[in-house]
């Protein structure tokens, strides 16, 4: 009777444990949905309110499509750009600056401040060990000195995103004044010089790949110095934004806020205590940048021995390749700005930028071992029983799957009648774009299809923009799994593959 007694309080207790671990990680994914889904349905609900600058006007469905696009960082498209107004596009740099990384980590630091503020008894007396030089023992005991450094990496992540910005922004000012062939393209297309400025940067840092020309950087092939100007960008705001959090928190902590600065490097993500999910160790961050650069570097090679001859590198002389084949290859990784027709490259290239698409972020090779954890910790984790729903998620690349055949259904009778647009590898560059919120597309092109259709005209926006209202809904549902997808990356491991 004992031992059933015994056997049925830690069956209570597991699952009460269970239960409560169920919770935590169901409370912030509910909080990052309706965050996003409700800045997506205001930006429609205000873009349809607006007028388009020209007589066009997108369908509902599109708006919608836009709003969800800009929201979750994706740049998928299925309108031309030039027909949104000056007040749309203001609303679509709202819903990107929002939507990015950086941006959205802010507001979970907030949250963990006003957490730290609920639960702590301030009686109005400073702990004075925050001038002296405490342990790391010391920094998890001492509430005031943590909720100091959460506020103090609030105001740097602030200023990280403010200064950046102000720098982009008077950069692109700048070298539009300078060079008149960038400004002519602004001109002749009727775009003033400083909204372009504030939309391409904010969407450049953002990792939204939006810029309001209908041929995204095309028309700027040839403007190396602006391409220069944006590819620190793209890294600062996402791959890279880790590494360089890191590096501005430590020299900070040289000259001020030497506690707060201390606290934050030493309790990273591989401590129970950590602080903030984009701060990582010294080694992971120095090994994350060399991921990001070998990456790079890997596309650059394989890009360059493939279409440095080609059509889509054309009339380009040799420095305007150079820097034109690394920034194709920094926006593989999640900005999907592009100055080449994707369509028109090699099939083993797209097949790279697939695979690029498909990566987190802050993938990175990293051949250390976590030796953080004790033998007790170890235990505990090995004998945690996981939920049935954590046993039933499936993995990332099942989720594509299943959406690529759903799309094969509802476009099955464009796949029949036009084969060579429709293509399935189209559709995965596609879908996988829309999961890595990238935004890089192969388009549509009359001159490829089998039956040519004499009212068929050629229109600057994504493949997508040729979908039935079907295949766009779900590759709404794929922007909105892709920018989550960091709550299910763990998916899948219930299946044994022997």
């Amino acid at each position: 009777m004992k031992n059933y007694a015994c056997s049925l309080q830690r069956t209570r207790f597991l699952i009460c444990c269970s239960y409560h671990d169920f919770l935590a990680k169901l409370k912030p994914f509910l909080l990052y949905t309706f965050y996003f889904s409700s800045i997506s349905f205001v930006g429609f609900g205000i873009l349809t309110g607006l007028k388009p600058r020209t007589s066009f006007k997108p369908r509902n469905l599109d708006l919608l499509f836009t709003s969800v696009s800009s929201a979750t960082v994706s740049s998928m498209s299925t309108v031309e750009m030039e027909v949104f107004s000056t007040s749309q596009l203001i609303v679509i740099t709202i819903l990107m600056f929002m939507g990015g990384e950086v941006f959205t980590s802010m507001v979970e630091l907030l949250l963990k401040r006003s957490k730290i503020i609920g639960t702590c008894n301030f009686d109005g007396r400073k702990i004075e060990s925050i001038e002296s030089e405490p342990t790391r023992f010391e920094y998890s005991t001492n509430p005031f000195l943590k909720y100091d450094s959460i506020k103090f990496l609030g105001h740097v992540v602030l200023g990280y995103l403010v200064v950046i910005h102000i720098l982009g922004i008077s950069s692109v000012l700048l070298y539009l004044g300078l060079v008149s062939s960038a400004e002519d393209v602004l001109r002749n297309k009727g775009l003033k010089k400083f909204m372009f400025a504030v939309f391409t940067v904010v969407s450049t840092f953002a990792n939204c790949g939006f810029v309001p020309t209908n041929e995204n950087m095309v028309v700027f092939i040839k403007n190396s110095g602006l391409l220069w100007i944006l590819i620190p960008q793209i890294l600062l705001g996402n791959t890279l934004f880790p590494s360089c959090l890191r590096f501005v928190i430590w020299v900070l902590g040289k000259k001020i806020k030497k506690a707060e600065a201390n606290y934050l490097l030493e309790n990273d993500t591989t401590s129970k205590s950590s602080v903030y999910l984009h701060l990582f160790p010294s080694q992971h961050s120095v090994l994350l940048a060399a991921t990001v650069f070998g990456f790079t570097i890997l596309g650059f090679v394989i890009f360059s021995s493939l279409e440095w001859n080609s059509a889509a590198l054309s009339g380009l002389n040799t420095y305007q390749k150079i820097v034109g084949i690394l920034f194709q290859c920094v926006n593989a990784r999640h900005s999907g700005e592009t100055i080449v027709d994707l369509s028109i490259i090699s099939p083993a290239v797209t097949v790279f930028f697939v695979v690029m698409m498909y990566l987190p972020p802050y993938t990175s090779f990293l051949p250390i071992t976590k030796d953080e954890e004790t033998p007790l910790e170890s235990v505990i984790r090995k004998k945690r029983r996981k939920t049935a729903a954590e046993n039933l998620v499936l993995s990332q690349l099942s989720y594509l799957v299943i959406f690529i055949i759903i799309i094969c259904l509802t476009e099955r009778k464009s796949l029949k009648e036009d084969p060579v647009n429709f293509s399935v590898l189209n559709i995965t560059v596609e879908v996988i774009s829309a999961y890595g919120n990238v935004g890089f597309t192969t388009g549509y092109s009359c001159e490829r299809q089998i039956r040519p259709d004499p009212n068929c005209v050629n229109k600057w926006y994504g493949f997508s923009g040729k979908w039935s209202d079907k295949g766009k809904i779900v590759l709404i549902i794929v922007m909105f799994f892709g920018r989550l997808k960091k709550f299910n990356m763990n998916g899948g491991q219930a299946w044994k593959l022997l």
